[in-house]
């Protein structure tokens, strides 16, 4: 893999965690799962234990096999494997990012505590210094995603204000929000401090890299990826009317499947009839994606050229 100290471009897959039909998690088709992100999707890089791989549904030792097992498949074939460790407990995340760092990962990031909530900044930035400390020579990105966190108070561009100095191997954020105000500002504020932004809301990633966006970290680009290598190819070279087209077309199909309810588990059978990989379910609470709806999604994206 290339060195963790170049800034992340282009598109980050957020994997999903292949299972059986019994909840096991299932290693053995990630050596097929990389070959088909990188020669089928283009796609380089990937995003292991976030939310769409149901992170904070598995267990420390289930997170740890897969961190292992991304990245011994991955060598060789994608650039950069970042891991996510973040957790409700404190101990558990340093010690998958001890693990990570074990490994090998070329980076760790980490989400805000959504049970028991940091109360302010301070709180915010004392949790994630000491996780990043657990793996002290990996760089390390802040995983925002208020939706899911419910920390809505603590915005990225305060967040960032001194945060080197707590946390020096801080690399940037996966910012997993509409706020592209907010957005807006840190890459305004903070683009001399070589920190790398990546944006993971899919359906607005044009409005994102006319900020100034570095890359995005996203779920579709497991099985649409080749797509939006295109409209960040277009966007590059100055075509905004093909990138527009093709953000159009993203978004008509977020629109539908927003609206009659979206979820890991239809990501998650996108991606098996897309690959030809058997990713299983998901596991409880969530629910397995329904045959009749799973087949109106399959034909609206064909329908868009997706």
């Amino acid at each position: 893999m290339e060195s963790s100290q170049k800034r992340f471009h282009g598109l980050v897959a957020a994997t999903v965690t292949p299972m059986t039909e019994s909840g096991e998690i299932n290693l053995s088709v990630i050596g097929q799962y990389v070959d088909y992100l990188s020669k089928v999707q283009g796609i380089k890089s990937v995003f292991v234990n976030g939310t769409t791989a149901e992170g904070l549904s598995l267990s420390t030792e289930e997170r740890k096999q897969l961190a292992e097992e991304w990245v011994k498949q991955a060598r060789g074939k994608l650039d950069h494997v970042i891991i996510h460790v973040g957790s409700l407990c404190l101990k558990e995340a340093q010690e998958m990012a001890a693990h990570a760092a074990a490994i090998k990962a070329d980076a760790i990031s980490v989400v805000a505590p959504s049970f028991l909530k940091p109360s302010s900044k301070d709180a915010l930035v004392s949790f994630l210094r000491d996780v990043a400390a657990a793996a002290p020579n990996v760089p390390f990105y802040y995983y925002h995603i208020p939706r899911l966190t419910g920390i809505t108070a603590i915005r990225v561009e305060d967040l960032l204000v001194g945060i080197k100095s707590e946390i020096p191997t801080f690399q940037g954020v996966k910012f997993s929000d509409t706020d592209l105000l907010d957005f807006g500002q840190c890459v305004h504020k903070y683009e001399n401090e070589q920190f790398t932004f990546l944006y993971g809301v899919d359906e607005q990633l044009l409005g994102a890299l006319a900020m100034g966006a570095h890359g995005a970290v996203g779920s579709s680009y497991n099985y649409i990826g080749k797509t939006t290598k295109e409209m960040l190819d277009a966007f590059e070279h100055g075509d905004l009317e093909k990138a527009k087209k093709i953000q159009f077309l993203v978004q008509e199909f977020f629109s539908y499947v927003i609206g009659h309810g979206f979820t890991i588990a239809e990501t998650k059978a996108i991606l098996s009839v897309a690959s030809a990989i058997p990713m299983g379910p998901p596991r409880l609470p969530l629910q397995k994606s329904s045959n009749e709806y799973l087949t109106k999604i399959i034909a609206l994206m064909k329908s868009l050229g997706l």
